[in-house]
């Protein structure tokens, strides 16, 4: 029998995501297993507009800003979640393409499952699989649970 030891379980925060992250506690409850929750950063702060350019420094405080941000919600999306106080878990921003990001990290961290939310944020109505999900579905080198 599968007893997963490492869950990645990616999240842009959405309702979708959510039900990935309660799935993924009860998961590494039931096999004591560690839980990783990962947020990539997609977005770019862009340096102009029209005829307008922010300094340099004025750019990287606001990625800084963005970084720090999403840090700071998915320290607290746990606390949602009854399960998230009988499970070890980390968590982890990164900036880049999601999918890519996600296979990245699974490949250097060990993670034996990825648990992931078959629509992210930009969910097109409940008939299409999103392409992050998609992408990982058909790249990962280890067992994937998809949730609807």
């Amino acid at each position: 029998m599968f007893k997963p030891k490492k869950i990645l379980v990616p999240t842009d925060f959405s309702e979708y995501s959510a039900k990935a992250v309660e799935r993924a506690f009860d998961i590494a409850r039931q096999n004591d297993a560690e839980v990783v929750l990962l947020h990539v950063i997609t977005q770019d702060v862009q340096a102009c507009s029209v005829d307008y350019c922010l300094a340099d420094n004025e750019v990287k405080n606001m990625e800084q800003r963005m970084v720090e941000g999403a840090k700071d919600r998915l320290q607290k999306e746990p606390a949602k979640f009854p399960l998230a106080k009988e499970v070890k878990f980390s968590t982890e921003v990164v900036n880049g393409i999601p999918y890519e990001e996600i296979l990245k990290f699974q490949a250097l961290n060990g993670v034996d499952l990825i648990v992931i939310a078959s629509h992210g944020r930009s969910a097109i109505a409940k008939y299409f699989l999103g392409s992050v999900t998609s992408n990982v579905l058909k790249e990962a080198k280890c067992e994937v649970l998809l949730i609807k």
